[in-house]
């Protein structure tokens, strides 16, 4: 097992204490955040890595030389705010926060953990200012703090960094042109220019043109520089500082994959026909060992040169949380970009939509066989949607693809508007449900359910493996009147859902997957059918049948079949894969009470109760109650 090392905070104060050149040491310092931010990231198994080592010079200048951090360490409510708007940058502001001794080390270990810090900023993490992660939100969330700061009279300013590809977003614009009318002159914007956003270059997905020139015309004071010169940026700040009558953006130059040789965009697009592979994740065992290396052989180079002594470093041992993961290699996600492709070659109207997700949503294959019935909206999700429901208007079937969390939500009104005018449109929502929870709330998709339900021409469904995914995507497109949301799980399967061999999807109809006679589970999707089933097993031992219904029709519901499957049982559970409200255990309360048919039974709805966790999946199960073990329990606890 590789061993991950830490440089600790008295190795910081150190450097800092040191009479030598201020731009060396911020070198020095940015680069021990560095090896930092590497670290945590490969002892939690995930996070963004390109996105931290290209902002890190970048916020190591800001918290060491442009920003009062006695305030911020205070709470003063006086001092600098400095946040980031992007958020997957958010594991080096933690090395850069851990290193001032304002995020404590325990917190710092525990990157993507329960009780540690989130995959994105969450206030609840010492030091983070705002939530973030959406993207597109952040210049509306500094312009907040920033005038409320002018109203209250208090000194300090804002600062808000934002990615290139962020700028894709429509709510960014809309900041920056009320900023200037309200006069928001404490306001400074940063712009994290490193010229690539998940896996491709900004220019290939929605090239952005002039932006010191589009930035001037909405009457913001722009300067440019080096994002990783210490002397260019204290150049750049201390000309933005200077003037006083408007708000301010520094557009900094940057590499994404910063200070590690491989991960380094140009080296990297070139290396891998063109696709950046370092956006999130966690190197294996010899990336990272190389990539710690590199960056450990320029830090001591570095100490030599200015005189300092040699960095030391403390091996922190592998997570100890205990791990309990069945993982199967299957991916619903997979089976369903395979499904696209195989039905596209018969249908000429499918056109394919992304929001630059086409690696994640399992689409990428269809944007190289077909790229002329592919779609390359960029980071906007409600252009892309209006976009879409005008296809629909002129005689084509557009899928739509992006993350759960930031299509339904977002989007909410263009989808809304699109299904009132009558033409099917297909919304495929990855990344639906608690898992995986390491990245955080903001994308985990918990409402979309209850926000596709309320309207009546929407039929809502999820899969539970490849062969009922490909039957889904079928239904969508062929047989589907109405528009349709499929909800698709982004990770592998924990185990694979084995379906009668002569199943077959039907609209408004479960299947049972075991037997029991003591009471019925209703759930869908990988995730929570299979804590469903292993209830099932764990209440078997202990002499309880439990019968599980895989209900992938989240608001559709055959009345005869659901009277014909409760009416041996007396108690009925349903796990929802969403937040207890408007989820599928409403729908079928409500079409039980309907139809009469509740009588005397007790109804049970399991779901994801207040804000989910963020953590390794089955701490986060746990935390929510609803892993196996614990459904166990709580089903033994509900007595007839």
């Amino acid at each position: 097992m590789v061993k991950i090392q830490v440089i600790p905070e008295q190795e910081f104060a150190g450097v800092v204490r040191l009479q030598a050149d201020k731009h060396s040491k911020l070198a020095l310092i940015a680069d021990m955040c560095r090896a930092n931010t590497l670290a945590s990231v490969k002892r939690a198994g995930s996070g963004h890595l390109g996105s931290s080592l290209s902002s890190l010079d970048i916020v190591t200048y800001l918290y060491y030389s442009e920003m009062d951090v006695a305030g911020i360490r205070a709470g003063d409510p006086n001092r600098d705010i400095y946040f980031s708007s992007k958020g997957h940058d958010v594991p080096g502001q933690y090395a850069v926060l851990f290193s001032l001794g304002l995020l404590p080390k325990e917190k710092f270990l525990r990157l993507r953990r329960i009780d540690g810090t989130f995959g994105h900023p969450d206030v609840s993490t010492p030091g983070i200012e705002a939530n973030s992660g959406s993207l597109g939100m952040g210049v509306s969330k500094a312009k907040g703090m920033a005038w409320a700061k002018l109203r209250r009279g208090l000194q300090g300013r804002v600062f808000v960094m934002t990615g290139d590809g962020e700028l894709q977003e429509g709510q960014i614009w809309e900041a920056l042109q009320t900023a200037v009318h309200q006069r928001i002159n404490n306001l400074y914007v940063i712009v994290d220019h490193n010229k690539v956003q998940s896996d491709k270059l900004v220019q290939e997905i929605v090239d952005l043109g002039d932006l010191e020139l589009k930035f001037r015309a909405f009457g913001w004071h722009v300067v440019r520089c080096d994002g990783h010169d210490f002397s260019m940026l204290e150049d750049s700040f201390r000309k933005l500082s200077a003037v006083t009558d408007k708000p301010k953006i520094l557009i900094a130059d940057t590499i994404k994959g910063r200070g590690v040789s491989f991960m380094e965009h140009p080296r990297a697009l070139s290396t891998n026909r063109g696709l950046y592979p370092w956006h999130a994740g966690a190197p294996n065992d010899g990336d990272f060992s190389s990539a710690f290396a590199e960056i450990s052989a320029r830090i001591n180079l570095c100490a030599e040169r200015i005189g300092a002594a040699p960095i030391l470093s403390e091996e922190v041992g592998p997570d100890d949380t205990e791990v309990r993961a069945t993982v199967s290699r299957e991916y619903v996600s997979r089976a369903y970009g395979e499904a696209l492709l195989s039905i596209a070659a018969t249908r000429e109207d499918l056109v394919v939509l992304s929001a630059d997700l086409s690696a994640d949503c399992q689409i990428r294959e269809f944007e190289t066989r077909y790229p002329l019935r592919f779609i390359e909206n960029g980071i906007a999700e409600q252009d892309m949607v209006s976009m879409a429901g005008s296809l629909a208007r002129q005689g084509l079937l557009p899928v739509v693809n992006s993350f759960a969390s930031f299509l339904v939500s977002r989007a909410n009104e263009q989808i809304y508007n699109n299904a009132t005018e009558g033409n099917k449109v297909i919304y495929a929502c990855h990344y639906a449900g608690l898992i995986p929870a390491g990245p955080g709330k903001s994308h985990q998709s918990l409402r979309d359910i209850s926000l596709l339900g309320a309207l009546p021409n929407m039929v809502i469904l999820q899969p539970c493996n490849s062969v009922e995914t490909h039957q889904a995507v079928e239904f969508a497109v062929e047989e589907a009147r109405e528009n349709v949301a499929l909800r698709l799980a982004i990770g592998p399967s924990p185990r694979r859902i084995e379906l009668p061999e002569e199943y077959r999807l039907t609209l408004g109809r479960g299947i049972a997957l075991t037997n029991g006679d003591d009471a019925v589970l209703f759930a869908y999707g990988p995730v929570m059918l299979h804590e469903a089933l292993l209830a099932s097993e764990l209440l078997n031992a202990r002499g309880f049948g439990l019968q599980v219904i895989n209900m992938p029709w989240l608001n559709r519901v055959n009345p005869s079949w659901l009277s014909e499957t409760i009416s041996p049982f007396q108690r009925m559970f349903v796990l929802d894969d969403h937040a207890p409200v408007g989820g599928l255990g409403d729908f079928l309360l409500d079409s039980l009470v309907r139809q009469n048919h509740l009588g005397g039974r007790r109804y049970v709805k399991f779901g994801i109760e207040g804000y989910p966790a963020c953590g390794r999946p089955f701490e986060v199960l746990d935390y929510h109650g609803i892993s196996g073990s614990c459904l166990a329990e709580r089903i033994l606890q509900v007595r007839k």
